[in-house]
């Protein structure tokens, strides 16, 4: 029997909460602080469960919207201390990849690219194989025409994301370039196969010093 994991992913505009084959997803800018306890209570009733009842919890740790890492982490944190639940966390972009090929199942020849908006021309990228491996690991990238030149070179890619559309114009030309119109973004549902593997490992976090995963430094604009 699968461990009853509670999996909250909040590092975008999707408010997003899963456990087994339940799940509820809210959308909007600057929800989560006023939505997430809510959408976990409906979660809670349509699976008709309490929180009681869960194993563990799992929060996608980013990157992602500073903001939204932060509630979502902290949410995370009080609800292990509260309940004595151990805490699992996953990585934003291969939630985003995991989420990918649960709708298109793609050739094992063909790498995955989920990407993430950074501001101005930079994202927050990582690359995949067909197995959900990492061939490159997640970081803050400028695109410019020498973007994955090596890889694509070699192999199709498939790039999704709110931060897809600022490569596609330079990588156009490049038949080894695809790009998708459906709406790939860091979904709970795609979170439980990742969390139950790490639960069996017992890949747990320290709730007390885990941090979310911000990859940069937080931006304050000039003047505010």
């Amino acid at each position: 029997m699968s461990a009853k994991i509670l999996c909250i992913d909040t590092s975008l505009e999707v408010c997003s909460v899963a456990i087994g084959d339940f799940s509820v997803e809210e959308r909007g800018q600057n929800i989560h602080s006023s939505r997430l306890n809510l959408v976990i209570e409906e979660l809670m009733n349509k699976a008709g469960m309490t929180l009681h009842d869960i194993d563990a919890i799992c929060i996608d740790k980013g990157p992602g919207s500073y903001t939204g890492l932060r509630i979502g982490v902290s949410t995370a944190k009080g609800l292990c201390y509260a309940l004595d639940k151990p805490l699992l966390s996953t990585n934003t972009l291969q939630t985003m990849a995991y989420y990918y090929q649960s709708i298109y199942k793609t050739e094992a020849v063909t790498l995955l690219c989920p990407m993430i908006d950074a501001r101005r021309m930079e994202v927050y990228d990582a690359l995949f194989d067909a197995n959900m491996n990492f061939l490159e690991e997640t970081k803050a990238v400028v695109i410019d025409e020498s973007f994955l030149a090596e890889h694509l070179a070699e192999n199709k890619i498939i790039f999704f994301g709110n931060g897809a559309e600022k490569c596609k114009q330079l990588l156009s030309n490049n038949q080894n370039a695809i790009f998708t119109d459906t709406d790939i973004y860091p979904s709970s549902k795609a979170m439980i196969p990742l969390a139950e593997k790490k639960f069996e490992n017992k890949e747990f976090e320290d709730v007390y010093s885990f941090e979310p995963f911000y990859l940069k430094d937080f931006y304050i604009a000039p003047g505010k």
